[in-house]
């Protein structure tokens, strides 16, 4: 029987990620990871109650010296946070080769208890700005696991092909709980509505002609 790994942020993607592939993949252990980012504790209390929801483990693991050598404004308060989605703001939310390290410590779980996929929020929307969310990345880190993992361990980007809006869609369609995620980046205690990752997920909740989530996730 095969089993798998997700990689959960307690955001839109990872939640999707994980609905759409729970049964089909075997999805039963979660990792969440811990930069000293300045939503960390929200993202963890988000994850928790999407682990609780779907009854899989959850395992936290903290990168402290990530956090320490990363110039963004994820992690530094004092470096303005963009509201909008371009390629200099990218730059100003960029974590040094974060997948890469991501799915790279999901690979030695992997291979040390047998899981044969490791699932990630990958997704076409993110992939414009940050090329490690694109089909070639993916691509790419399958090939490294080939020759670092014994039990050839691969990673599933499900929403490879979506963009914000198609992904709110199947969540809607599917019944999945958004009220449990926490997509803003400044750590407060609902969705902020002025950061990039909230603004993304508000315009898709409009689009999809959604009230009923933006009331409950946004102040």
């Amino acid at each position: 029987m095969i089993k798998s790994i997700i990689l959960l942020s307690g955001g839109l993607d990872s939640l999707v990620s994980l609905g759409l592939k729970k049964e089909e993949l075997n999805i039963d252990l979660a990792l969440t990871f811990d930069y000293g980012q300045i939503s960390a504790q929200k993202e963890i209390e988000a994850s928790e109650k999407i682990c609780k929801y779907y009854n899989i483990k959850h395992q936290i693991i903290k990168l402290d010296f990530l956090g320490e050598i990363t110039q963004s404004s994820l992690v530094n308060e004092q470096i303005s946070m963009p509201d909008t989605n371009s390629e200099q703001n990218a730059k100003s939310l960029w974590v040094p080769n974060r997948n890469g390290l991501f799915l790279n410590i999901a690979a030695s779980y992997a291979d040390s208890y047998r899981y044969d996929y490791i699932i990630i929020g990958a997704n076409k929307q993110e992939a414009k700005f940050f090329p490690d969310n694109s089909a070639e990345f993916i691509d790419a880190i399958n090939k490294e696991f080939e020759y670092s993992t014994m039990n050839k361990t691969k990673a599933v980007a499900p929403l490879l092909n979506y963009d914000k809006n198609d992904i709110v869609m199947l969540a809607l369609k599917n019944n999945l709980p958004l009220e449990l995620t926490m997509s803003c980046y400044q750590g407060k205690n609902k969705n902020c509505g002025m950061c990039t990752s909230c603004k993304n997920l508000k315009n898709a909740l409009l689009a999809n002609n959604d009230s009923k989530y933006i009331k409950i996730l946004f102040d």
